[in-house]
């Protein structure tokens, strides 16, 4: 006992140390822990706790006169109380308790909420410590998954829509697909039309000069194409056009005093210019038509595939035995519907069988423009 006395450390009751060892938990307490949970050793007074970025940093506890930290209680220059204290140092550590527990609640209940600066940017901070909220901007709402799609078709117009003769891309749509298609809806002279009206003149004949020449079939998509080689050409005006391509539509693009024939073709001509002559040969159901089932013969399997034929075509046999015909002026019939093309379109038609149509119908059931205004042009007609 008397060696216990003389320690420079009061002992205290059970009670006490375990009330101690709670104090120790609470910050602010000078038995508090370090920042890295060993214990504290400083001599001084405890540090008031670091202010945490974002928050007010806490206050500290009201102090007793003199140097009152737990590390104090007991001593008396520097010597053990001879009494003990114990009751007294119980006493004095549970108002200090109560104390660090109120202003504990307190300081909980005042915490500052956390918010979430805006993607803009960093809010500044106040005179306090807490972030002030970053200046808010309006920000458009990002779109669905389906609107994506939608903006991008609405950006780009109707740049991405090939042109077709039904539903989206139709003929109703053409000038607006493209600016190159613009004639298609602005044109004055546009084909096919109703030929009606005709003035009867003695229109010179015109002067074909075809033979037999090699060639090659292609489906580009919108109808079946002949691509021609060799020498052929015809002459009117005196003009020469030298025949390029021939192709098919159905039903026939052109009418005859309102008459719609099963299916047209167009012989495609261009002189040293560039200007073109398009002879349209009508096609009306009987016997086979020996030519035309040369090109189906010659049909590729896929699209865009130009197939060569194995023999030559002799187009003298696509033509009418009466070369009579009428001639205005026009466009083209598929975009960019150029105009200034000669037309002249034979008034007898060339037969053809059912079965022959209904190949070409396979593949394009209908591939014709609808009829464009005549819009006032002279239309001449072979006596």
């Amino acid at each position: 006992m008397r060696s216990l006395r003389k320690s420079r450390f009061p002992v205290l009751p059970l009670g006490g140390l375990a009330l101690a060892a709670v104090l120790a938990w609470v910050p602010g307490v000078a038995l508090a822990s370090d920042a890295h949970g060993e214990p504290a050793q400083a001599k001084g007074p405890a540090k008031a706790a670091p202010k945490e970025s974002g928050h007010e940093a806490p206050k500290p506890a009201a102090r007793g006169p003199g140097k009152a930290e737990v590390k104090a209680e007991g001593k008396a220059e520097g010597k053990a109380d001879p009494h003990g204290g114990g009751e007294a140092d119980l006493a004095t550590l549970r108002e200090r308790l109560n104390a660090k527990l109120t202003d504990t609640r307190s300081r909980t209940e005042r915490a500052p909420v956390l918010r979430v600066a805006n993607s803009g940017g960093h809010g500044a901070a106040d005179g306090h410590g807490a972030a002030k909220p970053a200046p808010r901007r309006m920000v458009a709402a990002k779109p669905t998954v389906a609107e994506p799609a939608a903006a991008a078709n609405h950006a780009a117009g109707a740049a991405h829509i090939h042109w077709s003769y039904g539903g989206e891309g139709g003929p109703a749509q053409w000038a607006a697909l493209k600016p190159e298609f613009a004639t298609c809806g602005l044109g004055a002279r546009q084909s096919p039309i109703d030929i009606r009206g005709g003035i009867r003149v003695d229109l010179e004949p015109i002067r074909f000069d075809y033979r037999p020449s090699a060639f090659s079939v292609l489906d580009n998509g919108h109808t079946v194409q002949a691509n021609i080689a060799g020498s052929n050409s015809i002459e009117i005006g005196g003009r020469r056009y030298d025949l390029l391509q021939f192709h098919f539509h159905r039903p026939s693009e052109e009418r005859i005093n309102g008459r719609q024939y099963d299916m047209v073709i167009h012989l495609v001509h261009k002189d040293p210019e560039g200007r073109l002559a398009v002879v349209a040969v009508m096609l009306e159901q009987g016997r086979a038509q020996p030519a035309i089932q040369m090109v189906w013969n010659s049909l590729p399997l896929e699209k865009n595939l130009e197939n060569p034929a194995p023999v030559p075509l002799d187009l003298n046999l696509l033509l009418p035995e009466d070369r009579r015909y009428f001639t205005y002026m026009g466009s083209l019939t598929t975009p960019p519907c150029s105009e200034g093309v000669l037309w002249m379109v034979m008034k007898q038609p060339v037969p053809v069988s059912p079965e022959q149509v209904g190949v070409f119908a396979r593949l394009y059931p209908m591939n014709a423009r609808p009829i464009q205004p005549n819009a006032g042009r002279l239309i001449k007609e072979s006596n």
